[in-house]
């Protein structure tokens, strides 16, 4: 005799009831994702609105480094932002470029600080020569021959550069005293004193009691062999400006 097994009516609206709930639950999946969407989308806007509208994140400070005092005072003059500008919406690029103007800068750099402060990363210019001019002004020039300024006195360190022949220093005659400091070791340049330029291709200057005269740019590491040869002589005058065949006297 077979038997066949019934499911209880109790057991049949249990699994109907389980039925009904999974098709409602994939019925609400969807709109609890675009609810999720919804809800994520308006934090994003008003995130965006909080830091592109309002103050809450805006600028409150201009931070200048890399320059202190008068100098540090001029550069922040230069930042043309209201304050309470949204921070983000701050371009850096064009402070940059305002600062940049200044002939005392060298390099610039601008970032945020958050939550409301501006840095400018100043790189001030340093003087490699003074140069003095017809009128006995001491005009400061920095490596890349950029005049920034004038002194009463030379900077400690500093040769001071004259000009003969003419009324005023040219871009070329500046260019190769440059390359005289530049080409000469550490050593010989710290004692270079007496600077003088008639032309680019005269240079002469006074080191160690010696009248040196360098001649133009070309072949600075022979002439520095040369002259570091001739400078144990009691020679007053050195010329290596044809370095092959020096001359003293």
């Amino acid at each position: 005799m077979s038997h066949t097994a019934t499911r209880s009516p109790r057991g049949l609206d249990s699994s109907a009831s389980r039925f009904r709930e999974r098709a409602l639950a994939r019925r609400r999946r969807p709109w609890r994702r675009a609810l999720a969407t919804v809800l994520v989308l308006a934090v994003l806007a008003g995130a965006g609105w909080v830091l592109g509208w309002t103050q809450v994140l805006g600028l409150r400070d201009v931070e200048v480094v890399g320059v202190g005092g008068r100098e540090a005072r001029r550069v922040e003059q230069l930042v043309d932002v209201a304050p309470g500008t949204p921070l983000v919406r701050v371009d850096t690029s064009a402070v940059e470029a305002a600062v940049r103007q200044r002939v005392t800068v060298a390099e610039v750099s601008v970032h945020r600080s958050w939550p409301g402060t501006l840095v400018v990363d100043v790189v001030p210019r340093v003087a490699a020569i003074v140069v003095k001019n017809p009128a006995g002004r001491l005009q400061v020039v920095d490596a890349t021959g950029v005049a920034f300024g004038t002194v009463k006195k030379a900077p400690k360190g500093v040769p001071v550069v004259t000009a003969t022949g003419s009324r005023s220093m040219r871009p070329e005659a500046l260019q190769a005293a440059l390359a005289l400091l530049r080409d000469l070791p550490e050593d010989l340049a710290g004692e270079v004193s007496a600077l003088r330029v008639s032309s680019a291709d005269l240079v002469t200057f006074t080191l160690r009691g010696h009248t040196v005269i360098w001649g133009g740019e070309a072949e600075p590491e022979r002439k520095t062999r040369v002259l570091r040869a001739l400078l144990t002589t009691k020679a007053k005058v050195i010329d290596v400006s044809a370095p092959d065949t020096p001359v003293t006297r």
